[in-house]
């Protein structure tokens, strides 16, 4: 998608007062023409093609996506399974130790549900 002008070829002389052409020079000008041409046509052509454009900008978007998930879910596992395992295990171990606690906030919060639920229907 080359869009400055071209300067890496020689310019087509259209004065030929001063010298004549061979037909070799002439076919090899026309044959570098068209090979720009060609270029450009095919320059333009990609420019135009705004589904292929937008098909392209969204694969690269979720590629950024997915890298950037990967990434935040390996820092969330770097820092957060050895801590929230060791907590529910410490918690486990205390409510087999001394039942009684867990057994009374179970029931509190049994009777706090079912008194919200029967409480609406008088």
């Amino acid at each position: 998608m080359d869009e400055a002008p071209r300067t890496d070829s020689p310019a087509v002389d259209t004065d030929t007062s001063d010298q004549q052409r061979s037909p070799e020079e002439i076919r090899a000008d026309i044959e570098r023409t068209r090979e720009q041409l060609g270029d450009t046509a095919a320059a333009v052509a990609q420019k135009a093609d705004v589904k292929a454009q937008a098909k392209a900008k969204a694969d690269e978007t979720k590629q950024r996506v997915a890298d950037k998930k990967d990434e935040v879910v390996g820092k969330a596992k770097e820092s957060s399974p050895d801590s929230a395992s060791d907590a529910a295990g410490q918690a486990a171990s205390r409510a087999k130790e001394n039942p009684l606690p867990v057994a009374a906030g179970a029931a509190f919060v049994a009777g706090f549900v079912l008194g919200r639920l029967s409480g609406g229907r008088s």
